[in-house]
């Protein structure tokens, strides 16, 4: 569920079209997401497998709050129809805030289009129509189409009501916050894709002294992890103290 800053801004220059899933870190996988909701990942992988006529016209709303996972979600769906040999389309509206329209042209042509942070276009017209015009075009054209927000459609503060009704239309689903334990497995599990090894004490310490916040943990592990490799140690406690300075022992 870890998307970093730089992995942020780096999708932003991919619009509108993102590389094969080779591309991806291999964390951002749908596999890779921790406590989903039950029946989650088997519809988005039913949505990226390859059989576009049986999923033509398919539209679904992720909601959750912060570092609830959305954008690896997204992600996660746009390597795995890259992977199926469709083309994927991703769409960071915070970024584009103020000049969507633009970004939209041509998207017809992409198999599954990713459109993360609706809810950062909310109140701005124009984009709400653009965005609308995209859905409408999409959905007639057979496209699998992906939204996700902080809120569901209704608590948004949209300005179009026709947006709002049709991404009201969209299959909804709510992303749960990760708890402590959740977190940690998510650290281990990108530790050993990078052949690395957390100790459970070491787990703690990070936990207990750092911000819980995914996209902070994100950009930790990035440094632990540069260290790590450079000096080849195990990721223990005293190592997270060298590493991470002293104001955290």
């Amino acid at each position: 569920m870890l998307a970093t800053t730089t992995q942020r801004a780096e999708m932003a220059h991919l619009v509108p079209q993102l590389p094969l899933a080779l591309r991806y870190p291999p964390e951002q996988r749908l596999d890779t997401y921790q406590q989903a909701p039950a029946g989650l990942l088997q519809q988005l992988q039913a949505l990226t497998d390859g059989h576009a006529d049986a999923v033509a016209g398919e539209t679904m709303f992720l909601h959750g709050g912060q570092s609830s996972g959305k954008t690896h979600l997204l992600v996660a769906a746009c390597a795995a129809a890259g992977t199926a040999g469709d083309k994927p389309a991703y769409l960071p509206l915070r970024r584009l805030r103020g000049r969507l329209a633009g970004a939209c042209d041509g998207l017809e042509t992409a198999a599954l289009v990713a459109v993360d942070d609706v809810d950062a276009i909310a109140g701005q017209r124009e984009d709400e129509v653009a965005l609308f015009h995209l859905h409408n075009r999409l959905r007639d054209g057979g496209r699998v189409l992906l939204y996700a927000a902080s809120m569901p459609p209704d608590a948004m503060p949209l300005v179009l009501p026709d947006l709002r009704s049709r991404l009201a239309q969209c299959s909804r689903w709510q992303l749960p916050q990760l708890d402590d334990a959740g977190r940690a497995d998510l650290l281990r599990q990108r530790a050993a894709a990078r052949g690395l090894e957390f100790d459970d004490s070491a787990l703690e310490w990070l936990l207990r002294r750092f911000s819980r916040n995914l996209g902070n943990l994100s950009e930790l592990f990035e440094r632990i992890d540069h260290a790590a490799l450079a000096a080849q140690r195990r990721l223990t406690v005293p190592f997270l103290r060298q590493v991470l300075g002293a104001d955290h022992r």
